[in-house]
């Protein structure tokens, strides 16, 4: 993994690597996209000259490929990182537990008539 090419954004404690550097094949200007969006047939202005680049992995241009797959490898890593640690909501599993508060207060109710 090369970190010169890959954006390493702090959120909530956890490194996320979800921004990808793109060269613009006409200014050559650098500028980056999130990983996520970095899929064939996703389009572009270039902010710099605004061209639009057309991102397609069977591009001809060297600098769409590196990006297609440094997207690539980006979104498998975030995918990886996911699956390895579960998330954790204040350590408190979340389960539906239906409307037993409300039942529990209409019985009360019932009980004291």
């Amino acid at each position: 993994m090369h970190r010169s090419s890959i954006f390493v954004r702090r959120y909530s404690g956890i490194d996320m690597e979800d921004s990808v550097q793109v060269r613009c094949t006409r200014c050559k200007n650098v500028f980056r996209d999130r990983a996520k969006r970095l899929q064939n047939g996703y389009s572009r202005q270039c902010p710099s000259c605004e061209i639009v680049l057309f991102f397609d992995e069977d591009s001809h241009d060297s600098n769409i490929k590196r990006a297609m797959r440094t997207a690539r490898r980006a979104r498998k890593e975030l995918r990886e990182s996911e699956g390895a640690s579960p998330r954790t909501t204040a350590g408190v599993s979340r389960q539906y537990g239906g409307r037993s508060a409300s039942n529990a207060r209409q019985s009360e109710e019932e009980d004291g008539d």
